[in-house]
């Protein structure tokens, strides 16, 4: 593995500036400090800063020193900023200095690997070309700080051939990456079914509507939208995760609310999950005198990766860190991230860095939790900071590469 050398002189700097970051977490929408932070260093190494996208979005702009013919090929890479709102239990110096909302993804790693691969490419600007560096709010959360991004007009102020992001990954080998051809990553998406009924007296329930007998079969009945109603090879979860109805030991209650998710890989599976759980919260209830509705969010689609620009960005990681370090079929991730909205307009790639077995070995203590992600004592491993910056410097060199080479029509 080969770093490149003035990325691996600023580990240090780039250290201090990710625990930093960990240390003053900002939750969705108020990354305020962050974003000031990221405008400021950007503006220091000559990278045109652009605020405001999002809410509280950045966006660098480097343009290559190089004269090009034609339409200037563009780059995007990116990174997301926002913390969680749980608390931190490490006890490291660096530790949130806010109770109630810790960086327990890795954003915080995230944004200094990016704020890393941009302070050399504008010391070394000798392409064609144009890279926009995106720092994002909001990932968290079903918040959606991509569709934000791009509903305040990026994608249109800042075009791009191509976007790349990533994200480190507990249990995978530490500085090792993983990529996924196709859906990589599962739709999120979130469900509030309300049963209404008619209330009485548990005594007498003939006379009653009774909404937990409904909400209890219904409960069942979803569950076969899985195991009878969808083909086996199109993976999908259903679960329910709440159940709201009564007040009193004596009281049959009026009305019922079942919550819970739906995640699928695949928009049209979750259109017939979607159309069957409507029909089977509208009809179920009426077969016991009752009436019900569904309301149906969805949160953020499945991530899919384009296959030309995941092999790419694979490649380039192979002959950059090795072919033993790279994985390229990982398995399908269940959790969602809204990069796919990027990757509903744009060709490029989400791909994984190995976090090793949790990060900073500092949070290691006797009888702590696992360092996984969104657990208290997850910390990110800063030996991944000049990993993940030399990447991205390599991926956006080769992708001007690429672009030289390409027969001009």
């Amino acid at each position: 593995m080969t770093l490149i050398a003035d990325i691996a002189a600023a580990h240090e700097q780039f250290t201090a500036l990710r625990r930093d970051i960990h240390a003053h977490p900002e939750l969705a929408f108020e990354e305020h400090r962050t974003a000031d932070l990221v405008a400021e260093r950007l503006e220091a190494w000559g990278i045109e800063v652009h605020r405001g996208l999002g809410r509280t979005g950045v966006v660098g702009v480097l343009r290559g020193t190089r004269a090009g013919s034609g339409p200037l090929p563009t780059i995007a890479l990116r990174a997301d900023m926002d913390a969680l709102p749980m608390p931190e239990h490490n006890r490291f110096a660096h530790a949130s200095r806010h109770p109630g909302r810790m960086h327990g993804c890795g954003h915080d790693g995230h944004t200094a690997i990016l704020l890393g691969a941009a302070r050399h490419l504008a010391a070394h600007r000798d392409f064609a070309g144009r890279a926009h560096f995106i720092f994002q709010p909001a990932e968290e959360g079903g918040n959606a700080g991509a569709r934000a991004m791009i509903e305040d007009g990026l994608l249109e102020r800042f075009p791009c051939d191509e976007i790349y992001g990533l994200h480190n990954m507990p249990g995978l080998p530490e500085g090792h990456f993983g990529f996924r051809k196709g859906p990589a990553m599962a739709s999120s998406n979130r469900f509030d079914i309300t049963i209404r009924g008619t209330g009485g007296h548990a005594a007498q329930p003939h006379k009653a509507v009774d909404t937990i007998v409904i909400a209890a079969q219904m409960v069942g009945q979803l569950q076969t939208l899985i195991s009878r109603h969808r083909n086996p090879i199109d993976v999908a979860v259903l679960s329910v995760t709440q159940i709201h109805a009564g007040d009193a030991y004596n009281v049959l209650p009026g009305e019922a609310v079942i919550r819970g998710t739906v995640r699928t890989y695949s928009t049209a599976v979750l259109d017939d999950i979607e159309s069957r759980m409507r029909r089977m919260a509208e009809l179920l209830p009426q077969v016991h005198g009752g009436t019900g509705e569904l309301h149906f969010h969805r949160a953020y689609p499945p991530l899919v990766n384009w296959d030309g620009p995941t092999d790419f960005a694979l490649q380039v990681a192979r002959e950059t860190f090795g072919a033993e370090r790279v994985d390229g079929n990982m398995p399908q991730h269940g959790g969602a991230e809204d990069f796919s909205f990027y990757l509903e307009r744009v060709p490029g790639c989400y791909l994984f860095l190995g976090n090793g077995e949790g990060g900073h070995r500092e949070a290691q203590y006797e009888g702590m939790g696992p360092c996984e992600l969104h657990n208290p004592h997850y910390d990110f491993n800063d030996a991944l900071l000049p990993i993940g910056s030399t990447y991205w410097v390599r991926l956006v060199q080769a992708f001007f590469a690429r672009q030289e080479a390409a027969p001009q029509s």
